[in-house]
């Protein structure tokens, strides 16, 4: 068989066919459905606490962002209203 190249963050279950993502894995390791022995609970555990971290990393949505969205909320409120008014 062929190494195959992994770009998603898991492991691979040969007799599930299924690729597992880290959370999906029991706490060994192991897949749920089969309990074959996919990853060390070592890496598992490390590649859980990179993921939090560059989710605490992650940069805040700006507070304008937020202003645009309840101004473009409300101007589409008030264009429904008028086109509902229009057919009266």
């Amino acid at each position: 068989m062929t190494e195959q190249t992994q770009s998603f963050p898991g492991a691979y279950c040969e007799p599930c066919n299924k690729w597992r993502k880290p959370s999906s894995l029991m706490p060994d390791g192991s897949c749920p459905k089969c309990r074959t022995q996919l990853d060390d609970p070592e890496v598992i555990a490390a590649a859980e606490h990179a993921a939090a971290q560059a989710r605490a990393e992650a940069p805040k949505i700006p507070w304008h962002f937020w202003v645009m969205v309840a101004a473009t909320v409300i101007y589409l409120g008030w264009r429904v209203i008028q086109g509902i008014g229009s057919l009266f």
